[in-house]
């Protein structure tokens, strides 16, 4: 008996718990003032017509300025301000114990730590990292004409990336010392480094593959599918040991134009 007593005062505690909202409303008739000393008057029913002029619950959230004790992954690096949803703030900052509220307080600890460590922001901005190691695993595919002479220019990495997605200007693109010219057939298949430059600040290193291109649909060599999964012949010998080191692209991921 006394459990289900309980039961019940916990689910009637439950029903009548407060929720935070507040809705402002507007007479539809406002009542007539009365002069000072003079009784009011009754109201009516027309009185008790309201109409809606905001549910605050459907208001935006407000957003909180933090700094961050630790880098996030997408948020931020470490000793950074942000300014973040309240809930974000709250629940995966805060809470957690990631992040303070950017006082002036916690503005001038953070500086002196930073000062006294000697540490130094790694990334740019948060995306930039994540842009960094995308483009660390990515392969570009250059298509190049099988007639025609050509050079390869920055423009040629750019129209490559931006068929995958990437826009990188022609400045942020530095392409190896020696020129690759062609039609070239023994460069059929194999790749080339170039590096990158992110909001002039970090730099990556990415794969370019030559693959030539015939009008002629009879002329044209085959596509080879998947061949950012197998290993890929350096044009420049030297390139090799910088190959092994970066991380394999993952297939749904590689840029293919």
């Amino acid at each position: 008996m006394n459990s289900v007593f309980k039961l019940s005062a916990s689910v009637t505690s439950t029903l009548r718990q407060q929720i935070r909202t507040t809705y402002i409303l507007k007479r539809r008739k406002p009542p007539i003032l009365v002069k000072e000393g003079e009784i009011p008057r009754r109201l009516r029913r027309k009185h008790y017509l309201y109409d809606l002029v905001e549910d605050t619950s459907l208001r935006p959230h407000e957003c909180v300025s933090v700094i961050l004790t630790d880098s996030v992954d997408g948020i931020g690096m470490k000793g950074s301000e942000v300014t973040v949803k309240k809930n974000v703030a709250r629940y995966k900052l805060l809470l957690p114990g990631l992040a303070v509220y950017a006082t002036d307080e916690n503005r001038a600890k953070c500086k002196s730590q930073q000062e006294s460590s000697g540490e130094t922001v790694k990334h740019s901005t948060p995306s930039a990292e994540k842009m960094a190691m995308f483009l660390s695993k990515s392969v570009a595919l250059l298509t190049m004409n099988m007639e025609q002479p050509w050079t390869i220019k920055p423009w040629h990495v750019k129209v490559s990336l931006r068929k995958g997605g990437i826009m990188v200007p022609d400045y942020a693109i530095k392409l190896p010392d020696k020129p690759i010219s062609g039609p070239n057939l023994e460069l059929e298949g194999k790749c080339f480094l170039v590096t990158i430059t992110i909001n002039e600040c970090e730099t990556v290193t990415v794969r370019c593959r030559i693959h030539h291109w015939h009008n002629n649909p009879l002329k044209r060599l085959p596509n080879v599918k998947g061949y950012w999964e197998g290993p890929l012949d350096p044009i420049f010998p030297e390139d090799e040991a910088i190959l092994i080191t970066l991380p394999k692209p993952p297939g749904p991921k590689t840029i293919e134009t």
